[in-house]
């Protein structure tokens, strides 16, 4: 108890140790099955060690900025991210209602420090030197509102803001949640060129609501717990852009083609199912804000230098003929790091692949074509 240093550094060593001892058991072992687990097991308890290694020391400060944050994404966001330890200055902007959420999420006992701003006359104030914008702003989609009722909206918004972002904060990561993304991105992108400080590791569209949803759906059917499960999700993030590669889930399960079939259906169909869900008075903000709060952690993480972080994200890519695509991406210091290979796809995959480039081509023209008008 006198000296708690030297206890976090004994058992550092033994973590050393059994690290140690569990690779020469999966080197000599006969059993090509104890050994992949032995291997897994030594690959998770070094993640482990250099994590809890990081955060022992001092973390760095870093502001956060959540543009739409009086909405229905953006007030479970602000209150996610004021419980990231990560986070010391928390800046909630939105054009009405933001002091309110910002006095009740202010008052939650955790590091951050939340300010909240209204209207466009604040917005330099709340954009000013932070690390990473989030903007969930713009209007849900609703029953029998058209692809084109929603991008004309948002695309205003998305416009507007990323401009006010190139000015005021042009070194922060950005985190584009507003929808529709395929095309949102694209937009900022064109936006921050014209300003003379595009950066494509520093931009990336959220789609990790596809691989919560894709997770979850996948581990019902597998009967394996949530936590454990892993899969990948490319394309983009909306309808048949929306592919999620269960062929490389993990842990593996014997499941049959028209299940997958139904699985790829139901993460494609998640938003409209929550729509449908709500009978059309709301979308999927409750999930969405936990996904944006997930991947926003990932971010800060990187930006910390905390190793190996990959996550799937909406990224200027070359993985494919398309300019902007979802994939894995391992997340550092500048944003980008790497933007990983697709991997072996099922034949089923590398048919929906084809089949989402048209649609996603399109939505990205249409993005630059608005941006530039």
């Amino acid at each position: 108890q006198k000296h708690p240093w030297k206890w976090k550094r004994i058992k550092k060593q033994r973590v050393e140790t059994y690290l140690i001892i569990i690779e020469c058991l999966a080197k000599f072992s006969p059993c090509k099955m104890f050994r992949s687990a032995l291997v897994r097991s030594s690959a998770s308890a070094k993640q482990s060690l250099l994590r809890r290694s990081f955060s022992s020391g001092s973390v760095p400060e870093r502001k956060v900025a959540i543009l739409g944050a009086a909405g229905g994404i953006g007030q479970p966001l602000a209150l996610l991210m004021k419980l990231n330890p990560l986070v010391s200055s928390l800046s909630l902007y939105d054009i009405a209602n933001t002091p309110g959420v910002a006095a009740d999420v202010g008052h939650i006992n955790t590091r951050s420090q939340v300010v909240g701003y209204m209207g466009d006359d604040e917005l330099a104030k709340a954009l000013e030197g932070a690390d990473l914008v989030i903007i969930p702003a713009g209007v849900p989609r609703k029953p029998g509102m058209t692809r084109d009722d929603l991008f004309n909206i948002n695309a205003g918004i998305v416009k507007n803001l990323c401009s006010a972002i190139a000015k005021y904060c042009p070194h922060a990561l950005v985190n584009m949640i507003s929808n529709p993304v395929n095309s949102t991105v694209p937009i900022a992108a064109e936006i921050f060129k014209k300003a003379g400080m595009y950066d494509e590791k520093k931009l990336f569209g959220v789609t990790t609501l596809d691989v919560v949803r894709a997770k979850t759906f996948y581990a019902g059917k597998a009967n394996v717990p949530v936590a454990e499960v892993n899969v990948p999700v490319i394309g983009g993030h909306a309808g048949v852009t929306i592919l999620p590669l269960f062929s490389q889930a993990t842990p593996q399960a014997n499941l049959s083609g028209d299940v997958l079939t139904a699985l790829t259906k139901r993460t494609q169909d998640g938003g409209t199912e929550v729509v449908e869900a709500k009978a059309g008075k709301g979308s999927a903000t409750l999930s969405m804000a936990y996904a944006g709060a997930l991947f926003a952690d990932a971010c800060l993480k990187g930006l910390n230098g905390v190793p190996d972080v990959v996550e799937c994200s909406y990224v200027q890519s070359t993985i494919t003929e398309l300019p902007f695509f979802a994939s894995k991406v391992r997340l550092g210091k500048n944003g980008v790091e790497e933007v990983l290979d697709l991997g072996p796809l099922s034949d089923f995959e590398k048919e929906g692949l084809e089949a989402l480039k048209p649609e996603l081509k399109s939505s990205i023209e249409k993005g630059v074509k608005f941006a530039n008008q």
